[in-house]
């Protein structure tokens, strides 16, 4: 593989550490997230540039990029810890994760308010019959020839036998 000359790691160097800034500043590509392969893409290098490299001998060595990789990782982690969600994504995912919970809470009180009203519609319908059954045992009562009369009905609006004044 070809090494690259000074001036064009120095270019690289350059447009990562550009990349690096746009990225953590919140400005990501459509369906890009906050990683090395997204600063990559935005930085136009190889995303294996990142990671260290293994000889054939078997010992491993840098990788030409690999410290602007932890530096990207280290001030993510930094802008983390500080409460700064830089990820739009992940603020999406925190804000609908308090909605979901949210939500999960007013139908848990629905659902509790309508125990509550199934209740009461099943004791208010029980006590309308037993007052309906007493209703129609008294009118059964009173039809039954008791010692009850019914008052002759007037024949004009007036009380029959004039006022009580």
């Amino acid at each position: 593989m070809a090494r690259i000359s000074e001036d064009a790691k120095r270019r690289n160097e350059a447009a990562i550490r550009a990349a690096m800034d746009r990225l953590l500043a919140g400005d990501l590509p459509a369906g890009g997230r906050l990683d090395l392969k997204t600063l990559a893409a935005e930085a136009g290098v190889s995303r294996t540039a990142f990671y260290a490299k293994k000889a054939r001998d078997g010992s491993t060595r840098p990788g030409p990029y690999q410290h602007l990789a932890e530096e990207f990782e280290r001030r993510l982690r930094t802008a983390q810890d500080a409460g700064e969600i830089v990820d739009p994504r992940v603020a999406q995912i925190e804000r609908l994760k308090a909605q979901v919970a949210e939500l999960k809470e007013r139908v848990s009180k629905r659902d509790a308010e309508l125990v509550e009203l199934t209740a009461f519609k099943t004791l208010a319908l029980s006590r309308l019959a037993a007052q309906h059954d007493e209703i129609m045992r008294l009118r059964e009562e009173a039809d039954g020839g008791g010692n009850v009369r019914r008052l002759p009905a007037s024949r004009n609006s007036t009380a029959p036998f004039g006022s009580c004044s």
